[in-house]
């Protein structure tokens, strides 16, 4: 066996996974900026917002002058007999009457006292806070989702050049080795261990298709349109330790200003106020109304017998002003229900906020750990790359006297490509865990991609790889 080849190869692969490709690759924050035009959660989330917005004017405008204007006209016509009994007989009359009435008025409503709308605008300030704090929410959200996807791409990516680099490297020793058994240097048994090994490369190439596939399919989800090619980390890629430096520094701000759990916090409170809010029922109300309206009638009335219609035609103004006092008594039990109802609604939303605080916490820790782990694993698997890059070379020169087989040079082979690969995917775990630990802050922002950009540098495609290894082997 050539050594020369096999390392050919590994040089090839290693271009492709590192070395700056032909044209402009998407970066993160370019991604980022497609996705916040793009995704539904996040034009959801913008559009919720507004709504929200609308509690404000909608709880101050119950507070000021009500004004209404009424009409009506209306025609009517009547007829009837009536019989009265005296000394001197029974006498029956009748009448007919018709003729139309159109009345309008002015009405002003001034609430001097309404519970339900003072504690109304109590919740309308927290409403539109809520508002903002989950839309801020969504904005870190929707940077960890285009984060994760673009990471993944990435991955798959790294996955398919690696296993193709591992396929057309054991296609190249299932041919060599067939050489060998035609002429008598190895025994059949290395020809099949090689064509077993071909056939679960090829296999695997094609799942590794798959899953880039599928992984390209979850990033248009959220960006609405295909991105062809991603930049990835350079070599010179930083790895920092967070700032501040402790754990617990890291946990008080994600319980002091994580998004979800100030969220949490204003949903209790909004469960305290409809507490409040349902007891109206139970509370006196006082407007003041003020009114100011017109009547006319035109009538015309005949009496039997006689044979003509005559005309009563009338015409009235009427302005009043009142207070009105209104106390509900009993409802049936329906207010008292509705009380308790909001009772235990409160009651849940406090178990809600104990739970997103216990998850807050554990996420910041958790993700404080994940950014101090990874940094160690990047490092491991740095060096775990140089030793497996090492121990192939080794044992292709013992195949080559005899003493190593041709499963252990596949072995060591397939160690230093999912070495490679475990690598880089390492380093895409770290910037997820600085970014997830940023969002468990509550201080995650469009800045932080702008930092892992400028690290970003352009590669091909898994694609471009193949075609640039095909020309360069001939």
């Amino acid at each position: 066996m050539k050594k020369a080849i096999n390392l050919k190869t590994l040089l090839i692969m290693l271009c492709a996974l590192a070395v700056p490709g032909v044209g402009h690759s998407a970066s993160l924050l370019e991604v980022y900026q497609q996705a916040l035009q793009s995704d539904p959660r996040i034009h959801e989330a913008e559009a919720l917002r507004l709504a929200a917005l609308e509690a404000e004017p909608q709880a101050r405008g119950v507070l000021l002058p009500q004004i209404g204007f009424g009409s009506d006209w209306t025609k009517f016509k009547s007829s009837g007999t009536s019989t009265r009994e005296d000394s001197q007989g029974i006498f029956t009359s009748s009448s007919d009457s018709r003729g139309e009435t159109t009345r309008w008025q002015f009405t002003l409503r001034q609430t001097l006292f309404r519970w339900d709308q003072i504690v109304g605008l109590r919740r309308a300030n927290k409403i539109v806070a809520k508002a903002e704090a989950d839309r801020e929410a969504a904005q870190q959200d929707l940077i960890i989702r285009v984060a994760l996807r673009y990471f993944d791409v990435l991955a798959a990516e790294d996955r398919l050049t690696s296993i193709h680099a591992d396929r057309q490297s054991i296609a190249r020793q299932l041919e060599q080795a067939k050489q060998r058994f035609d002429v008598g240097l190895i025994a059949i048994t290395d020809v099949q261990e090689s064509q077993a090994a071909y056939d679960q490369a090829v296999a695997a190439e094609i799942g590794a298709k798959r899953s880039l596939a599928t992984s390209r399919e979850f990033l248009r989800e959220i960006t609405g349109q295909h991105v062809s090619t991603l930049s990835a980390p350079g070599d010179d890629f930083p790895l920092q330790n967070p700032t501040p430096s402790d754990e617990a520094s890291w946990v008080d701000l994600a319980l002091s200003q994580n998004l979800v759990l100030v969220s949490s916090r204003l949903d209790e409170r909004l469960a305290r106020d409809e507490i409040s809010f349902r007891r109206n029922g139970r509370y006196p109300t006082i407007d003041l109304v003020a009114s100011m309206g017109e009547s006319d009638t035109s009538a015309e009335l005949r009496l039997a017998p006689a044979p003509t219609f005559s005309t009563a035609d009338s015409d009235s103004q009427s302005d009043s002003i009142s207070i009105q006092f209104n106390l509900p008594l009993f409802a049936g039990g329906y207010n008292t229900s509705r009380v308790r109802e909001a009772v235990y609604l409160h009651r849940a939303s406090r178990e809600q906020l104990q739970r997103v605080t216990r998850e807050t916490e554990r996420q910041a820790r958790d993700a404080y750990l994940g950014v101090l782990s990874e940094i160690s694993r990047v490092q491991a698997l740095k060096q775990a790359v140089a030793s497996s890059r090492t121990a192939l070379e080794a044992t292709e020169a013992g195949f080559d006297v005899g003493t190593r087989t041709i499963v252990d040079v596949l072995n060591s082979q397939f160690n230093l490509y999912a070495s490679i690969t475990s690598f880089y995917r390492s380093r895409y775990d770290y910037i997820l865990n600085v970014l997830a630990l940023k969002q468990a802050a509550g201080n995650l922002q469009i800045q932080d991609l702008e930092n892992v950009d400028q690290w970003l540098k352009d590669r091909p495609t898994p694609e471009q790889a193949i075609a640039e290894e095909a020309a360069a082997t001939g």
